[in-house]
């Protein structure tokens, strides 16, 4: 029978959980912004020429991460190695030609990059589209928990499949629907390609908007643009759609027009029913061809061993990888990857050292996970998921960090995915403890929760938790924040400007892994399980487990 927490008796187990104040508090003094600097500046520097998989980078940073983890007294995580291999295959498309749409009167054709994206995971020299018929299916969302299904009464096999971006919960004025403005995983891109291979079509081009997708159209044409890394494939993606793609929002725009129709009223329309699916009396046309390499990336993995529940397992979790050598901004080709994601590397070593510094270990085993590829999908992660070293069922909890500002202390602990698992009322209790108080994600219809690793162990049922402060400083408030987060991701994201700088204020990120290790010890030293909450995604998965 699967032990649960319940939030009426959280504080009953953090009171009894926490019988050595005294220890934690001297444990926790020992995370500190100058050990997190040592880190953040030797993994954020030239030598390791931005940490890109299958690179000389690689080999380098998983050196030093080893190299870490022994001498913070860490244990080899899989068997005696602190390494997971993880097969993957690099996937690099080129688009032939436009995409041609053509219905009963009209011809259109759509230039690549401008007007819409293509690629495809098939491991195929060449790929073709020749008078596809296409169909619109709503948002292609199968979910009978909300009773929606895009797919009802549609064909779609053999066929091309429209969808919007997103699920009907945005803008639509109701919490209670989906889950309001905060995305669900249906509404994620990955999810729409992972459901109209389900349903048998050929290709699936989802239709862009800014705010549904969360990042604009260069974001899109910039993803497309690069060689794509996934998990090696027995069947090499035979079972996936041909083509997976996007289509620019002006040019869906004008081919609804072109059948009579506005594409914003059936926007509108989709939010209300999922009976909005029509055969759209038009064929598509276009082509690719496909190259491919597969090589072998790494997971680190180190470990301290629990005591009497040994066999079960805590996951914290930070990404080694990034982007590594690119094109030239101002000089510049490395994209050193110091904040993305250096300072949460540094975020996770620094708790394993304030873990290791408690006087016994812990009941559960702790597992500290640096996994590969995040940059290009959750592949080293999701690679784990797939292929895990310790039992899924007995994995209790992931906590997982991406991206951690170094801009000082916050007031808020920033939820990405709140209301989602206990994992947030274990989490809210230590916040009061800093005098801190949580802060659901503001921007949860960018669908976040879906973005960074700790997605990779929530998709298989393990209770996930992804929180940081973020957005009220401490002494400057919520605009310094703000201008300075804005700042950031203008000027520095997935640009070779991610470097470590002597201004730079780590002291949020240490404030952060001290809540983070006194959550962890939490979980770690009491013999029951975080659950997911009702409504949560999730929830159905992690029960089946324990049937």
């Amino acid at each position: 029978m699967l032990k649960q927490i319940s939030t009426a008796i959280v504080i009953m187990l953090l009171i009894a959980c926490n019988t050595n104040e005294q220890a934690l508090q001297k444990a926790e003094s020992v995370i500190s912004t100058e050990k997190m600097k040592e880190y953040i500046v030797e993994l954020g520097s030239d030598a390791y020429q931005g940490r890109k998989p299958f690179s000389e980078g690689e080999q380098l940073s998983i050196n030093y991460l080893q190299k870490c983890f022994k001498e913070i007294g860490l244990e080899p995580a899989n068997g005696d190695s602190y390494l997971q291999e993880a097969p993957l295959v690099m996937i690099k498309g080129e688009v032939q030609e436009p995409l041609h749409l053509t219905t009963a009167d009209k011809q259109l054709s759509l230039d690549y990059s401008n007007d819409f994206v293509t690629f495809s995971r098939q491991m195929k020299p060449e790929l073709k589209l020749e008078n596809s018929e296409m169909v619109f299916a709503g948002y292609g969302i199968v979910a009978p928990e909300y009773g929606w299904n895009d797919y009802a009464g549609l064909d779609v096999k053999g066929k091309t499949v429209v969808v919007m971006v997103n699920d009907p919960g945005l803008d639509s004025g109701r919490e209670d629907f989906f889950t309001g403005n905060a995305m669900t995983y249906y509404g994620r891109w990955t999810y729409k390609y992972e459901e109209a291979a389900r349903q048998g079509a050929d290709a699936v081009f989802i239709i862009h908007d800014d705010k549904g997708a969360g990042y604009p159209w260069s974001v899109v044409v910039n993803s497309a643009a690069v060689a794509k890394v996934y998990p090696e494939s027995a069947n090499n993606y035979t079972d996936r759609c041909q083509m997976e793609g996007w289509i620019h929002q002006s040019k869906a725009r004008e081919l609804f027009a072109a059948l009579d129709l506005n594409l914003e009223e059936l926007i509108q329309a989709s939010k209300q029913s999922s009976n909005t699916g029509f055969v759209m009396n038009t064929r598509a046309s276009t082509s690719l061809s496909n190259t491919w390499k597969k090589a072998v990336s790494h997971n680190v993995m180190g470990m301290i061993r629990g005591t009497d529940l040994s066999d079960e397992y805590l996951f914290y979790s930070a990404h080694w990888d990034h982007l590594g050598i690119g094109k030239k901004i101002d000089g510049d080709s490395i994209y050193n990857g110091a904040v993305d994601n250096g300072t949460s590397l540094a975020w996770m070593m620094e708790i394993a050292r304030a873990f290791k510094a408690m006087p016994q270990p812990p009941r559960r085993s702790v597992i500290f996970f640096a996994p590969t590829a995040e940059e290009s999908g959750l592949n080293g992660s999701g690679y784990y998921a797939d292929h895990p070293v310790f039992p899924i069922n007995k994995t209790v909890a992931n906590i997982n960090n991406d991206l951690m500002l170094p801009f000082g202390r916050c007031k808020d602990v920033m939820v990405t995915g709140y209301g989602k698992s206990d994992l947030d009322d274990l989490l809210a209790a230590e916040a009061q403890k800093q005098g801190r108080y949580i802060l659901p994600d503001p921007n949860a219809h960018t669908g976040m929760y879906y973005r960074s690793d700790h997605f990779s162990f929530a998709r298989v049922g393990i209770p996930a938790l992804f929180a940081r402060g973020n957005n009220d400083h401490r002494e400057k408030g919520k605009a310094y924040m703000s201008e300075k987060e804005q700042y950031w991701i203008n000027n520095c994201y997935h640009k070779p400007d991610d470097e470590y700088e002597d201004w730079w204020d780590l002291s949020g990120v240490e404030e952060d892994a001290r809540l983070l290790f006194r959550v962890g010890w939490q979980i770690a030293n009491n013999d029951a399980y975080p659950q997911w909450k009702d409504g949560s995604e999730f929830k159905a998965i992690r029960d089946r487990q324990f049937e």
